[in-house]
């Protein structure tokens, strides 16, 4: 059983939502930490602080196309009266061998390529002719089409100060800084920031592998025709989208019928590729509950710690719920109500802390805030439930959508926000300040 049974007094505890998740929090485990190469990475959380081998810029280097100058030949210089120098040679990015500037000498020098020894600035190009003595040009002609720009003069229009147009030797960071810490999650400018380091590999957690299953033998399959009583089932491909929403790989098992040997094996198949399982659907106290059918006899009772214990909640939607672990590996397994809403609701309560929890990420929940109710009428919530009501926020308001149904999906399509009714409140007048969860 799950850490927190022994609280429990059996199948008529009504647990908190709060008991809930602590004790959810409380079994499931960060993964263990491996090396992955860059792009595998992404999404992943680093486990160790990742310090600058090597300053970046690692020389210094030129931020424009231009002439690279000393100082003192361009004092004064101006269109009327432009500074006449001598140009021996190109400096371009990722050239070994860069030519010694004189005094009198320009070196043509590209965007990111070394400054020149002798060198102290850099004058852009369109303050020059560009070498072609007529007036200030827009542009370098390519080497390639006129290889004499490489040579010859250059009149330059404009002075220069020192190290002007030089990006400085770890102007971004320098040799032994951190770049990262440790628990950072590695999007896009990180992973472009570990390659730019020198950094090929790197130690994170891996993304959990959550596989969902939803079950009922009404559920079709979407572009498929609907027979009678049927519906399709949208469960599955929600919460396979909100688990990759928050940080996992997720794998979708099609509807698994009413059938609880079936299901059993289907879940037990599932195990050798999850680090977590969601089931959605077949928890409540009907007769054709299969999920707490097949889940309560589950292999693994001879196992200290293992199977999944089914709970009635204090909330709205979502009072009927499942957790335990599964599998020769405690596989951790949230059973989540059938409804839609409530499906969702209790994904975004219970998984999405689960899920993140395994990433090894400190802060796993949504951001909530306070915001004032904007509702003609007052919010009714039954008694000693927490009530979850979809809702828009904007602005410090947020506006309820659609009722209290836990069937109605179209509101929950429109929602970016939950409205939290504590347990004790049963009523919440317009204009009241309440807590807001929000999902976007």
């Amino acid at each position: 059983m799950s850490s927190a049974a022994t609280r429990a007094t059996g199948h008529d505890h009504l647990w908190s939502v709060t008991e809930h998740l602590e004790d959810i929090l409380a079994t499931v485990r960060p993964l263990e930490p491996i090396e992955l190469q860059l792009l595998d990475a992404q999404g992943c959380v680093l486990v160790e602080d990742v310090t600058v081998p090597v300053s970046l810029p690692p020389f210094d280097n030129s931020s424009m196309d231009g002439y690279a100058v000393r100082v003192t030949d361009v004092v004064g210089a101006s269109e009327e009266y432009p500074a006449v120098l001598t140009v021996i040679g190109d400096v371009a990015a990722g050239q070994a061998e860069q030519p010694y500037v004189g005094p009198g000498q320009a070196a043509r020098i590209m965007t990111g390529a070394p400054l020149p020894p002798g060198a102290e600035a850099v004058v852009p190009v369109e303050w020059t002719d560009g070498g072609l003595g007529e007036g200030p040009v827009a542009g370098m002609r390519a080497r390639s089409v006129s290889p004499e720009g490489a040579s010859g003069q250059v009149h330059v229009h404009r002075p220069a100060e020192a190290r002007a147009h030089v990006r400085a030797k770890g102007s971004d960071v320098k040799a032994g800084d951190r770049a990262l810490e440790a628990g950072t999650i590695l999007g896009p400018p990180q992973i472009g920031l570990l390659a730019a380091i020198g950094r090929g590999t790197v130690r994170v957690r891996p993304r959990p592998r959550v596989v969902v299953l939803s079950t009922g033998s009404e559920l079709v399959q979407p572009d498929e025709e609907l027979g009678t009583g049927q519906i399709y089932d949208s469960n599955s491909f929600a919460l396979c989208a909100a688990a990759r929403d928050a940080g996992a790989i997720s794998y979708r098992v099609g509807a698994v019928a009413d059938d609880a040997e079936t299901l059993r094996s289907t879940i037990e198949d599932q195990l050798i590729r999850a680090d977590l399982l969601v089931t959605t659907g077949g928890v409540s106290v009907g007769a054709y509950d299969v999920v707490k059918e097949a889940l309560s006899s589950v292999g693994d009772e001879d196992e200290a710690g293992s199977g999944i214990e089914f709970r009635k909640l204090a909330m709205q939607p979502g009072k009927p719920q499942g957790f335990g672990s599964i599998g020769p590996d405690h596989t951790p397994l949230l059973a989540l109500p059938g409804n839609p809403v409530s499906s969702y609701v209790s994904f975004e309560l219970f998984v999405r802390p689960a899920i993140r929890t395994l990433m090894g990420l400190k802060d796993v929940h949504r951001p909530t805030t306070r915001a004032t109710l904007n509702t003609d009428k007052a919010l009714t919530s039954p008694a000693g439930r927490r009530q979850f009501l979809r809702g828009t926020y904007a602005d410090g308001e947020v506006t309820p959508v659609g009722g209290a149904g836990s069937h109605l999906v179209a509101a929950l399509a429109h929602a970016d926000a939950l409205i939290v009714v504590p347990e004790d409140d049963t009523s919440v007048e317009p204009g009241a300040e309440v807590e807001v969860v929000l999902l976007g």
